[in-house]
């Protein structure tokens, strides 16, 4: 089970939505259920884990920790 995210600075919207889909999934929890736990709607993750938008970095921070993760910033290389 992932419990803890390594993001770079320069985020792939691709990548980090199938991110963000895999731990969902794990946590056992709906589009609409996340969505409820940060204040947003399930469109809203639905685009985010098909990558047609990124997240901010402060609302990525909260998906992670509705899912449970930690994240971890690094400079991208």
């Amino acid at each position: 089970m992932i419990k803890s995210i390594l993001l770079y600075c320069s985020m792939n919207a691709f990548f980090t939505g199938q991110i963000i889909e895999e731990a969902r999934k794990k946590a056992n929890m709906t589009q609409a259920e996340l969505a409820e736990k940060i204040g947003t709607n399930k469109s809203y993750i639905s685009r985010v884990e098909t990558g047609k938008t990124e997240p901010k970095v402060s609302t990525f921070y909260r998906i992670a920790s509705a899912l449970g993760l930690n994240v971890e910033l690094t400079p991208a290389m």
